[in-house]
């Protein structure tokens, strides 16, 4: 196995959690869908340029119609869903719980769409992986606001299950196509969801400073190509369900992030729920064989 395919799911970890920081610089000067469709709009063209530098291959139509699927689902519905609900007022802490139901959902998706087994040990893992993510969450759980209403409570479960439903139609229909090219797909994809949102509900105000252009900038580079290549690339290579466990690792990483970069608190209980997160991300992801040679 060579060192990046080691290295990927911890990357990806570190730098899918850098997003819910970038989106904290971006929302207080940017309205939700027309930030994303600015930002998928920046994508697609850099991912225009790289084909011919790394001599990325066509889609057939039917591969690239699959590819702005999962787009939608991955990038539009999950990304517009999420900062859309958290904008009208949906408390970060009770965001960060509804998302760590992806991998369950994923998992569930999985066995029943892409024929795919999901043991009792996995399934050991998702539940304690769930429990560390609501103890990292705990101290803002308890910060409720007027903005849980059924509108963004139902919002949110809709964005977490299409990303859930994006991770498996990739998986199914687009798992080995060309990565420049079919993520150049999703990214038209979530244009095509986020751009006529933008246009019929909302005023397209952006305000122009260096939080906004150090956001944009960060979440174009870092993770529409960084941290989706990475993931593409763990879809290819493993379960989907297994790949879907590592997000339950973010809210953890991300915790760290706002409290080394913003201050905020960091107590004992949630430091235990980081490591019985990580204990359940190895039970769900860690094959047989390796926990058995671990074990001697």
């Amino acid at each position: 196995m060579s060192h990046l395919a080691k290295a990927a799911p911890a990357l990806f970890v570190v730098l899918w959690s850098t997003g819910f920081i970038g989106a904290r610089y971006a929302m207080p000067w940017a309205e939700p869908f027309t930030f994303l469709w600015v930002r998928f709009a920046l994508s697609f063209a850099l991912l225009l340029l790289l084909i011919p530098v790394f001599g990325a291959g066509r889609l057939s139509p039917r591969t690239a119609f699959h590819s702005c699927v999962a787009g939608v689902l991955m990038h539009g519905i999950y990304l517009g869903g999420v900062f859309w609900a958290i904008r009208h007022g949906l408390p970060a802490g009770l965001a960060g719980l509804i998302i760590g139901l992806q991998p369950l959902i994923t998992a569930l998706m999985a066995g029943a769409v892409a024929g795919e087994e999901v043991d009792s040990r996995h399934w050991l893992g998702l539940v304690v992986g769930l429990l560390g993510v609501a103890i990292v969450l705990s101290p803002k759980l308890g910060m409720v606001t007027g903005g849980i209403t059924p509108a963004t409570v139902g919002v949110g479960l809709l964005a977490v299950a299409a990303m859930s439903a994006g991770t498996v139609w990739q998986k199914r229909f687009v798992g080995h196509v060309d990565l420049i090219t079919g993520t150049l797909y999703q990214y038209l994809g979530g244009f095509l969801v986020a751009f006529p949102i933008s246009l019929l509900f909302e005023t397209r105000r952006f305000v122009l400073n260096g939080e906004l252009i150090f956001a944009m900038a960060w979440l174009v580079l870092v993770l529409s190509l960084g941290a989706i290549f990475l993931l593409m690339l763990l879809i290819r290579k493993g379960a989907v369900a297994r790949v879907a466990s590592l997000f339950y690792l973010v809210p953890a990483v991300t915790a760290i992030m706002a409290w080394a970069l913003f201050g905020e608190t960091l107590t004992l209980i949630q430091i235990g729920g980081m490591v019985l997160t990580t204990l359940g991300v190895a039970l769900a992801t860690v094959q047989p064989s390796n926990v058995l040679r671990a074990a001697r």
